[in-house]
């Protein structure tokens, strides 16, 4: 009498597998690619945050008008320890364009505005 028992998984068994894993990778991926896009865009707004609060010291330092050209150059030393000095970068690869004190700084990536309420 032949009594082994073949040990392992059917074919239909591992492709039901395969076709399970591959549903739950189709329902994940978008979220984690929407979740990296709001904190890009997060990050982003935050910078503009950080730009427009150094101008506004610049032009209150400077007894600037509202109507006063400013340029990264102005604003850079007003940035602060938490960006060591630097002109942040949009982390979506955009970039920030000032023009006056009393305009909003702002960045060329759709979505990326400094609003207030």
């Amino acid at each position: 009498m032949n009594t082994s028992r073949k040990a392992g998984f059917t074919l239909v068994e591992i492709m039901i597998v395969v076709a399970i894993i591959g549903l739950l990778a189709a329902m994940a991926i978008p979220n984690f690619v929407r979740a990296r896009t709001t904190t890009q865009q997060n990050a982003c707004i935050n910078n503009l945050r950080q730009i427009d609060g150094a101008i506004q010291q610049w032009a209150l330092e400077k007894n600037k008008a509202g109507s006063a050209t400013v340029t990264p150059t102005d604003a850079t030393p007003y940035l602060g320890r938490s960006l060591s000095g630097e002109w942040p970068t949009c982390p979506s690869g955009g970039t920030y364009s000032l023009t006056t004190v009393n305009e909003r700084p702002a960045c060329d990536q759709l979505g990326h505005v400094l609003q207030f309420p």
